[in-house]
């Protein structure tokens, strides 16, 4: 089996484990090759919250990613709504997922995730669904980017909350962007 035929086979593996999670999910067709853009390996929703990924897998090497791969993930993402992770998968361990940021930079500026990092602080699956459902569509940040790309008004947007204090932390979150 070659590199990308192990690759195709763990990104579909991974499209799996999300949807039985619970998330809808995508996988990117041919992930970049089939469009001059960076896309992502795959995206993954549940109506509240959105992830971009970038899935790599190893036999027990560290995982290496270029900062341009991260750099269109964290692009693709943002432009999204979503929220950027890398995926990492090692021989006989779980899908291990981080935010750009938790990785370590090499001094060349790439980026690098250990088998020992992703099996000890690496964020599951069952991590990436919120605990509480209305805590999740309530975020301010994430209301406040639904009434910056149109999807909700100002007066729907104020309407989703009931404390003063998540009044001002949506306030605060749009004004951070004007």
């Amino acid at each position: 089996m070659t590199a990308n035929q192990k690759g195709d086979r763990r990104e579909r593996e991974l499209v799996n484990r999300l949807d039985e999670a619970g998330f809808a999910v995508m996988r990117a067709p041919a992930s970049g090759s089939a469009t001059t853009r960076e896309l992502p390996d795959v995206l993954a929703g549940d109506g509240g919250v959105f992830y971009a990924i970038e899935a790599k897998s190893s036999s027990g090497d560290p995982i290496y990613l270029t900062w341009e791969e991260v750099d269109a993930l964290r692009f693709f993402a943002d432009s999204f709504g979503a929220e950027a992770l890398i995926a990492a998968r090692f021989d006989r361990e779980d899908w291990a997922f981080f935010a750009p940021h938790e990785l370590h930079q090499t001094p060349k500026g790439n980026f690098r995730v250990k088998k020992e990092k992703a099996v000890e602080e690496g964020r599951r699956i069952a991590d990436l669904l919120p605990d509480d459902e209305d805590e999740r569509r309530n975020d301010p940040s994430e209301v406040a980017n639904a009434v910056r790309q149109g999807v909700l008004s100002y007066a729907d947007a104020g309407e989703m909350f009931d404390s003063t204090d998540d009044l001002r932390a949506l306030l605060a979150a749009l004004d951070a962007e004007d």
